[in-house]
């Protein structure tokens, strides 16, 4: 038995699994109580913050409840495996604490866990691609599309400096989410002695083997004076996702359930960890479909190394299966496209609904709490019958900037051809072409630059979740989408990864061909709706030109 710990953006699971066939023995799930209440955050500011509290509440009532449904079979279980999203940085002190731990740090976001999708870092971002630009020496955003992201590491950390003095002055060092995780599980409270994730480090903070590492100080010094001080806590290492970390430390088994010195991995980032849950191997792409999505290629290291693709997210060795290089690609929004739409709709029942004083209570209540779970699947089924080549409407799908192709975080949604017949459904219906268009833009970059692409696995929400959105995924790719069976081939990710830290298995791929999870639905190209996506997707490219030049 292994154990796999997912911490989505919402929620954190936990996955009990036989290594030997993949069956499940037991899961659950906690969401973010703070998170759920919007604290700290603020959508019109693209600030989006979590607590560590959040975390660590979350974490020890969903692994307590999955060993509890696990019963015996949870005193079988021979390594932890831990992702969470990235990149998504906190300021801890010289032991690992994240500062919003301390109670003079409690409420203040700048002292907490930066989440992927925070992209108050735009000016910070550009800051450090006009370095690179001006740089006399190595292309350091090479192997990172050519872009360094409001949604990566260094940006965010140069914002948080600027957030707050005080944050600024306490903060030892920098810490992923998955990293702090490992350790705590670990009981390692040195910074220094921390091992960095591959994953994330070489797709989110520039380090690459080809550069030796990080970049030089010096490099960092010219973008922001105050990031060599970060840098030289780091090391200059990093680990891929299936190495042992350490091993569960006597106060967390207490609080798990579990037994100690259960060997626990180096954290890695979820869309990884989903692509090795999907089976990611050479030439099948493993889509992760969330409120986001990460479209997640391999290629044997040796014929994949030195040739950097254009204007995706980054690549690197290990980055995704170790001894393979990794490719990551993907949309800022994705499933956060649908619940913007809902949360649209559903404005009423938050702002008019409450003061409606004479209707009943219980009723309003219902309504309250029913309607925003009703809207999603009854536009899907009315947007079903909606003839896209005939609605006359092209959405774009950037409603949280377009993370590749070609990063732009500053890039905004769109929806052209409205007219007053273009009711709810027929919105729908463009956005869900639209993220499926997102999706081909993609495709199309990774076979632009040479890469085998000869599959497609879907797993997260989003893809068993939404058969409309998969079949025209489907047919606007004029490619099958194999969609895995089970909705936790994220936390499935790592407990392969885990089987393979405890020495289960010898590698990734020798686990994945037996830990896996089936595939339980295959959306096949429907001919006639091939050719019609085909014109719309010109006009998509057409109106992505005209919005994201202006």
């Amino acid at each position: 038995m292994v154990l796999g710990i997912d911490f989505g953006t919402d929620s954190c699971r936990a996955l009990v699994i036989d290594a030997a066939g993949g069956e499940e023995a037991a899961s659950s799930c906690a969401g973010y109580s703070r998170w759920a209440r919007g604290l700290y955050c603020d959508r019109a500011e693209s600030r989006f913050r979590q607590h560590p509290q959040d975390y660590l509440e979350a974490l020890e009532s969903c692994v307590r409840e999955a060993v509890r449904k696990a019963g015996s079979a949870a005193r079988k279980i021979r390594g932890i495996g831990i992702d969470t999203t990235g990149s998504t940085p906190c300021a801890v002190d010289r032991e690992g604490n994240p500062l919003s731990l301390r109670r003079e740090f409690a409420e203040n976001p700048a002292a907490m866990f930066v989440l992927w999708k925070d992209h108050t870092s735009a000016a910070e971002s550009d800051r450090i691609n006009r370095t690179a630009a001006a740089w006399k020496g190595a292309d350091y955003l090479l192997y990172n599309g050519g872009v360094h992201s409001p949604e990566w590491f260094w940006s965010k950390i140069m914002r948080v400096l600027s957030e707050d003095e005080n944050v600024a002055r306490e903060a030892f060092s920098f810490l992923e989410h998955c990293e702090w995780m490992s350790a705590l599980l670990t009981g390692n409270r040195n910074v220094r002695r921390i091992k960095r994730c591959r994953c994330s480090m070489s797709l989110r903070a520039l380090w690459h083997p080809e550069f030796g590492g990080y970049p030089p100080a010096e490099f960092f010094r010219a973008a922001d004076p105050r990031l060599p001080r970060i840098l030289e806590t780091m090391g200059n290492e990093t680990w891929p996702a299936d190495t042992t970390a350490g091993f569960l430390c006597g106060e967390w088994a207490d609080r798990l359930a579990l037994p100690s010195g259960i060997p626990v991995t180096v954290g890695a980032m979820d869309a990884h960890t989903g692509g090795t849950g999907g089976g990611v191997r050479p030439g099948w792409m493993v889509m992760v479909a969330g409120t986001s999505t990460c479209d997640l290629l391999v290629t044997p290291a040796a014929d994949g190394l030195s040739r950097p693709v254009r204007g995706i997210c980054g690549q690197a060795e290990g980055a995704v299966v170790p001894g393979m290089t990794g490719y990551e690609a993907g949309q800022s929004a994705f499933g956060d496209v649908y619940a913007w739409l809902r949360d649209l709709l559903c404005w009423p029942l938050e702002n008019i609904l409450p003061g409606m004083e004479d209707t009943d209570p219980s009723v309003r209540e219902k309504l309250a709490s029913a309607l925003p779970r009703l809207v999603i699947p009854a536009l899907e089924k009315a947007a079903e019958a909606v003839d896209p080549a005939a609605s006359g409407l092209v959405a774009l799908d950037w409603l949280n900037g377009r993370r590749t192709p070609d990063a732009d975080l500053l890039a905004r949604g769109a929806i052209t051809g409205l007219t007053l017949g273009s009711g709810a459904p027929r919105v729908y219906r463009a956005f869900a072409d639209a993220t499926a268009f997102g999706l081909r833009a993609i495709v199309e970059r990774f076979r632009e630059e040479g890469l085998p692409l000869d599959g497609i696995f879907a797993v997260g929400g989003v893809a068993r979740k939404s058969p409309l959105v998969m079949q025209i995924a489907a047919d606007v790719l004029d490619m099958p989408i194999h969609v895995r069976a089970g909705g936790e081939s994220v936390a499935r990710g790592s407990a392969i990864h885990a089987a393979v830290s405890a020495g289960l298995y010898t590698d990734v791929p020798a686990a994945q061909r037996n830990m896996c999870s089936p595939v339980e639905k295959i959306y096949t190209p429907r001919p006639e709706r091939v050719l019609a996506y085909n014109r719309l997707y010109g006009q998509y490219r057409k109106s992505g030109d005209y919005y994201g030049n202006s």
